[in-house]
């Protein structure tokens, strides 16, 4: 198919593409992930030169479906920023690094693309408050367990994966206990093939992750210390790797980075 069609989308990937061009790979809602020739893009001062990864982009785009080329560029908006430090960084890597397994090409994802957006915005906006602030780690945690959720790869935190039973986690009791298996979810009976317990506060943390906010108290403080977001963030390091049979490097960047 030829002919020139209008399209929106993030770019999460570019690398160079003959002596001047740019082949980037966007993240869309109605096409899933798409590949797209910039001509051109790496001249300097081109109109062209946009085609960046981390910008969310109209373009202009003409020629056969295999490998349609770009004409025009408009920025929409820039996340370039987001390298200003390690942990913000890791954080916008990690969701790049999941929806390149998540997103087929010609894979329509409805509110994919709209996720990514609101979670990228939060990691743009939000500003450390001290060298002991681990916001960023929850909000990372957050944003891929949303993403997971919405490419049908969620964790099963709600119901035992044993018995289908509700899981309503007895918020007092120390003695509770809930068992976590990779290739399956959460069970409320003890199993072999568990890696880790997890405690009544912790899971319904992670229940309260599906919902669009971060867990706030009524002080303004992150709900849970910093060692429960990063035994979360095992959890789904462990997910991850279980269900899409890859690890994301930026995770363990994530994990190095508040460990120290």
């Amino acid at each position: 198919m030829s002919g020139e069609a209008k399209v929106e989308g993030l770019c999460i990937k570019a690398s160079p593409l003959g002596e001047s061009g740019r082949l980037i790979t966007v993240l869309t809602d109605e096409q899933g992930i798409i590949r797209l020739a910039v001509p051109g893009a790496r001249r300097p001062k081109s109109s062209l030169a946009a085609a960046t990864p981390l910008t969310y982009l109209s373009f202009q785009i003409f020629g056969k479906r295999s490998l349609r080329s770009v004409r025009q560029i408009k920025i929409l908006k820039s996340y370039n920023g987001l390298g200003k430090n390690i942990e913000c960084l890791a954080a916008a890597q990690a969701i790049t690094e999941l929806t390149f397994l998540l997103v087929g090409n010609n894979d329509k994802q409805q509110n994919y693309l709209s996720s990514v957006l609101i979670h990228l915005d939060r990691l743009y906006a939000y500003k450390n408050k001290s060298e002991d602030d681990f916001k960023m780690l929850s909000m990372s945690i957050q944003s891929l367990i949303h993403l997971l959720a919405i490419g049908g790869v969620n964790i099963p935190v709600n119901f035992c994966c044993k018995s289908g039973e509700p899981i309503i986690p007895p918020l007092g009791d120390w003695d509770w206990q809930c068992h976590f298996l990779p290739n399956e979810g959460f069970s409320t009976i003890e199993d072999s093939e568990s890696i880790l317990k997890v405690n009544a506060s912790e899971i319904a943390l992670l229940q309260r992750l599906l919902f669009p906010d971060l867990p706030i108290k009524s002080n303004g403080e992150l709900l849970g210390p910093k060692k429960v977001w990063l035994r979360i963030l095992s959890i789904l390091e462990s997910w991850i790797s279980a269900q899409l049979q890859k690890e994301l490097s930026s995770l363990k960047m994530l994990k190095d980075f508040y460990h120290n």
